[in-house]
């Protein structure tokens, strides 16, 4: 077994519960279903995004002995149960939305069928994974939309909440339209395009900028963007086009040349009249610094001359919306003796619906979604189901799609919608209804727990 095993990533009360379930014997299957309860401000639709995360979470799933070894040491597990968590492995079945999918509230967006002391262990887990992802890649989309096709790079490994997060953003923002990160891990781990330029400290650390640009186009001839606002902009500008004429002269061309700071708008047209002045309308002009769909909205409604965009904090932090309001409740429970219990929470403002269902999309007669029904797995409804089975007896059925095909499912899936939903401040609600036959299902449940309790 491994020791670097991710396993114990759950809530004590998870494992109290499953040693509960262990303990009388409680052998049922159960259903639960993760999914968005509400959406952030500003927010009308999600993108689903860690699902191949999730299914490998899932697969490894297992308690080497120095796990079994610390939880003996806490003194609450019996023995016989610290014995089966030994052999334990994810058994279940796992239907979920590819990555890429639009979705809104409300919606299942994993959907997990196991012996209920499995289903219960992996909550934490599944909802750590889901969150983060899809929080960025929904972040991230809107300052993907606000750039109206100009570049947006993901600039936020430093500011991240942790390792794991930096990648999670890095992964997300691709997904949902970046054209690269600055983190070099990711590039390695999932092959998202590397970008970047330089710092103000390698400016700095030599005698004079023009001498800074200089050594650095001397390195990389064709892939470098000088950062030109340490001292002074125009002089800054100035010296790149220095630069950018020396290495026209060995036949190579400057990329671009990088504002960080200042009223973005006129200092960009400033370079870009400067630059074309100089006969390099070549170079491309590119910015940061604190910037986020909003901003990036408002500079190129003001005209500014930006091709493209490093994004760094606000992104990657989802900073005016920090974490999805994302939930794991139980739904149904198969009986041992084959007897189907549909179950439902019915706290204020925390309703969940019963039963194993399926999210149907239907689209207008121009191919854009009309609506979203969530109904009951076999109910006849016509419209695409979103839920697909990924995983049987705890193995995957079909294999994790490259991150590429998953760009392009999600690119699709953006513009299915219509435009006013897609409007950075929220004017417009996407329909997302109940099925008959789910909504049947609620009201004699609703009554079955009245004369229960």
């Amino acid at each position: 077994m491994r020791s670097d095993n991710t396993s114990l990533l759950l809530d004590l009360y998870e494992l109290t519960m499953a040693a509960g379930y262990f303990e009388r014997e409680r052998n049922v299957r159960a259903v639960f279903d993760l999914f968005v309860r509400r959406l952030p401000k500003n927010r009308s639709f999600l993108i689903a995004a860690g699902l191949e995360e999730a299914l490998k979470f899932l697969k490894d799933f297992s308690f080497g002995q120095e796990d079994i070894d610390f939880l003996k040491k806490k003194g609450i597990f019996k023995d016989s149960f610290l014995d089966y968590l030994k052999g334990l492995r994810f058994s279940g079945e796992v239907w979920a939305m590819p990555e890429g999918t639009v979705f809104f509230p409300g919606e299942p967006v994993i959907r997990v069928s196991a012996p209920i002391l499995e289903a219960q262990m992996v909550e934490s887990a599944l909802l750590n994974i889901i969150n983060i992802a899809s929080l960025i890649s929904s972040k991230a989309v809107r300052v993907v939309l606000a750039a109206k096709g100009k570049g947006v790079y993901d600039f936020s490994l430093r500011r991240t909440q942790g390792m794991s997060a930096a990648l999670a953003a890095a992964r997300s923002s691709y997904i949902a339209g970046c054209l690269g990160t600055s983190n070099v891990l990711a590039g390695k781990l999932y092959g998202v395009p590397t970008a970047g330029t330089m710092a103000h400290s390698f400016v700095m650390s030599f005698h004079s900028e023009l001498e800074s640009f200089r050594a650095y186009t001397s390195l990389f001839p064709d892939n470098s963007i000088l950062l030109v606002d340490t001292y002074d902009y125009r002089k800054g500008i100035e010296n790149a086009i220095t630069a950018a004429r020396g290495l026209e002269a060995k036949g190579h061309k400057l990329k671009g040349v990088r504002l960080d700071s200042g009223d973005l708008v006129r200092i960009s047209r400033m370079a870009r009249r400067l630059l074309d002045k100089a006969g390099l309308s070549y170079v491309r002009v590119f910015a940061s610094g604190n910037l986020d769909e909003f901003k990036i909205e408002s500079l190129l409604k003001s005209g500014a001359k930006i091709d493209s965009f490093g994004v760094g904090t606000n992104m990657g932090t989802s900073c005016d919306a920090p974490y999805l309001d994302v939930i794991y409740k139980l739904s149904r429970i198969d009986n041992s003796d084959g007897s189907i219990q549909p179950v439902m929470k019915l706290s204020q403002d925390k309703i969940t619906y019963p039963g194993k269902k399926q999210v149907f999309r239907i689209r207008a007669k121009d191919g854009l979604y009309l609506k979203d029904i969530i109904g009951l797995e076999g109910e006849k409804i016509k419209g695409e189901p979103l839920l697909e089975k990924v995983m049987e007896n705890g193995k995957m059925t079909i294999p994790s799609p490259s991150l590429d095909t998953i760009r392009v499912l999600a690119k699709k899936n953006i513009r299915g919608l219509r435009p006013k939903y897609k409007k950075l401040k929220v004017q417009e609600i996407y329909p997302v209804s109940l099925s008959p036959g789910l909504r049947r299902m609620i009201e004699k449940l609703k009554k079955d727990i009245a004369l229960r309790n």
